[in-house]
């Protein structure tokens, strides 16, 4: 079984639960991949799968691009990308995957290039407090004091400063399945995932466990009597041994 799959993000709506809670949702075109190289420990170092994804025009490739996929006897793909794989699993060229290795209820991390956002200043890329807002001041979102007096008398190297914001490459962990939908390749997951609609995302079982959710519970009025009651009647114990 694949530990992953290219996707592309079609947009953000809501569900509801069943117990009636509205959720936010992120609806992603999952699939279909095609395995186009197989990788090996003892001839390239390492065990992955390099899966391709969207077809492509054959004129908006390089030959030596067009000779790869020709060789493989499979269409030339826009996406391209590697996903590391133990090497207890077995996979063939032309393999295809699909949406289904992914339930409802699973744990995914979902690797993204989030949107940018250009040249911004310290207030809006790293939540400075900024200046006075008092009548006057000249310094409502300008950078203030970053040295460290007179020792070192100096901006410490690394310092986060205005700059270019976005453009990242972001991984949201352990969101959950809500649905998956083989017939058209769409996966819903619970929450926001990175970039822009379109833009391409990873998508992989969780590496690390989700937390399960604890369901609220709800305590009856027959139940409120009772430890009421019990309290009571501890407190009677205590007050006769003193």
């Amino acid at each position: 079984m694949a530990l992953g799959i290219l996707g592309r993000k079609l947009g953000m709506t809501q569900v509801f639960r069943t117990d009636g809670r509205v959720i936010p949702v992120t609806v992603i075109e999952a699939g279909p991949c095609f395995v186009m190289q197989v990788k090996g420990k003892d001839k390239d170092g390492y065990d992955a799968v390099q899966i391709g994804f969207v077809d492509k025009k054959e004129k908006n490739v390089s030959k030596p691009q067009l000779g790869k996929f020709k060789k493989i006897n499979m269409s030339p793909k826009r996406f391209v990308r590697e996903i590391r794989i133990s090497p207890d699993l077995k996979f063939e060229v032309g393999q295809q995957l699909k949406v289904d290795i992914f339930a409802a209820g699973d744990a995914v991390d979902i690797t993204g290039t989030s949107i940018g956002k250009g040249f911004q200043g310290g207030m809006k890329r790293w939540h400075w407090k900024g200046g006075k807002k008092t009548h006057g001041s000249t310094s409502h979102r300008r950078i203030g004091s970053i040295g460290s007096s007179t020792t070192p008398g100096r901006v410490w190297k690394g310092h986060h400063l205005p700059g270019r914001m976005g453009g990242d490459t972001v991984t949201i962990q352990n969101l959950e399945v809500v649905k998956i939908d083989p017939e058209n390749n769409l996966l819903v997951v619970e929450g926001a995932v990175p970039g822009p609609t379109s833009s391409l995302l990873m998508i992989k079982k969780a590496k690390k466990r989700a937390k399960a959710k604890i369901p609220q519970l709800i305590i009856t009025k027959e139940k409120k009597e009772k430890s009421k009651g019990a309290a009571k009647a501890e407190a009677g114990k205590k007050e006769a041994k003193k």
